[in-house]
């Protein structure tokens, strides 16, 4: 992780401020609780089409959509799992949320998103580097 907080907090061009970042380490655990529930009937909606297409579509198809729900349902997870860890600051929920969102960049980039999948996780991945001194062991 030196790398990314070598480029992401120490060399960025521009450096949240200190109010702003208490504010991300305040508010960010309510902000993830509320995106999981509204991932939640997203993910089991595809769940069910998904799998009511899946033998029109093929073995390809079967496949894909098999292996990028696995990414989702883990990338949630870890959302989950971080969220204790976040609310009491301490830095075993920051590294999930940090593993969460490596998980969501592999995601993006196998489902064809690219060019955004890496600009968005660049964006979340700044935003993460830069409060993390917020957070203990």
């Amino acid at each position: 992780m030196g790398f990314l907080d070598l480029y992401l907090v120490k060399k960025a061009p521009f450096q949240i401020p200190d109010a702003g970042k208490e504010w991300i380490v305040k508010f960010g655990p309510w902000i993830t609780v509320v995106l999981l529930i509204l991932t939640l009937p997203i993910l089991l909606f595809a769940l069910g089409i998904g799998t009511i297409f899946m033998p029109f579509g093929g073995v390809g198809y079967a496949s894909g959509f098999g292996i990028l729900t696995l990414f989702v349902i883990v990338e949630i997870g870890l959302m989950i799992a971080a969220l204790p860890g976040l609310f009491n600051r301490k830095m075993a929920g920051w590294r999930l949320l940090f593993y969460s969102q490596l998980v969501s960049i592999v995601y993006s980039v196998l489902s064809g998103s690219v060019v955004g999948g890496l600009v968005f996780g660049l964006i979340a991945l700044y935003i993460l580097f830069q409060v993390r001194p917020l957070y203990r062991e």
